[in-house]
């Protein structure tokens, strides 16, 4: 995959926002072993469909696709009472696995390079107080102006951003490794870099930029 060129002394952007999971931590496999133990006892066709589902709405909440997955493939309509307790029950799966989870090569280096120069922030579909105490068990709550998380989804995230913080989308880049991320940008008139492990094809539109992890990304 060919290294990003985004101009190399700082100029061109007045922020980075940055998606979670697979951006910053090697953790977005977590979240799929969470999915396959959730809905493997209702047998491997479900099985496979859930599965299918999460990883084609990457950066999609896990409530929306707790929801759907039941709607859909157990004909079941959960009550909000049903809904939170499965939540719960998938953040239980997730958060130390997630808090102990290796750096994206190249994020510790450059994030941490960054932080007293370049207003950084996290825009993930991560619920967003189980976020805040992950990225405070890393000890880097400090590194970002804010950590956002859902609801609400990613666009009405970024917007406020951008207002409560002076900032123009043309100036702001935004990394992600979903479609769901590169929507967010486009939606929102964001710079865009689509996160591809290396060995993965890409599936981001023809045109995009990408990289392989963040030792690529050049500021």
């Amino acid at each position: 995959m060919p290294q990003s060129s985004l101009g190399g002394n700082g100029a061109r952007f007045d922020a980075l926002f940055l998606d979670f999971d697979g951006v910053i931590l090697e953790s977005a496999d977590i979240k799929t072993r969470a999915f396959t133990e959730m809905y493997r006892p209702y047998g491997d066709d479900v099985l496979a469909a859930a599965l299918a589902h999460h990883k084609a709405h990457g950066g999609i909440s896990r409530r929306q696709k707790i929801r759907h997955c039941h709607a859909t493939l157990l004909g079941r309509t959960l009550t909000v009472e049903e809904l939170d307790r499965l939540a719960l029950h998938f953040s239980h799966l997730v958060e130390d696995a997630v808090v102990g989870a290796a750096w994206v090569p190249g994020a510790e280096a450059l994030l941490a390079s960054l932080r007293d120069r370049l207003p950084m922030f996290v825009v993930s579909g991560t619920p967003e107080v189980e976020l805040r105490r992950i990225v405070a068990r890393r000890g880097i709550a400090d590194w970002f102006h804010e950590v956002r998380g859902s609801p609400p989804e990613k666009p009405p995230i970024i917007r406020e951003l951008l207002a409560d913080h002076g900032l123009a989308a043309d100036r702001v880049l935004f990394v992600g490794d979903s479609m769901t991320d590169h929507d967010a940008a486009a939606a929102t008139g964001l710079a865009f870099v689509g996160r591809v492990r290396a060995g993965e094809a890409s599936f981001f539109p023809a045109g995009t930029t990408v990289i392989s992890d963040l030792t690529q990304l050049e500021l």
